[in-house]
């Protein structure tokens, strides 16, 4: 099997107390960079883990990620074969 293009992704984490943020960036063959954060809330009363926050953060960024994928995917796909349209009857 064959590579033919590789995709980079970034992935950046800040925790503020119980707030965990994480910025991600995946970076296309095609040059495009798609950009998403992700948020997670540690409850007062759990203990803290830096781990689980930061994997929650990171689950919902590249979430964002994937969606914004398929919005490009879709956009590339109806530029090449737009749905005909029907005249009114």
């Amino acid at each position: 099997m064959q590579t033919l293009v590789g995709w980079h992704i970034e992935m950046e984490f800040r925790e503020d107390g119980p707030r965990t943020s994480a910025a991600a960036m995946l970076r296309l063959g095609d040059g495009t960079e798609l950009r998403a954060h992700g948020y997670s809330s540690r409850h007062p009363s759990d203990p803290e883990q830096l781990r689980v926050g930061e994997e929650i953060a990171g689950a919902r960024a590249l979430n964002d990620l994937a969606s914004q994928l398929l919005t490009k995917a879709h956009g590339e796909i109806q530029d090449v074969s737009p749905v005909p349209t029907h005249p009114l009857t």
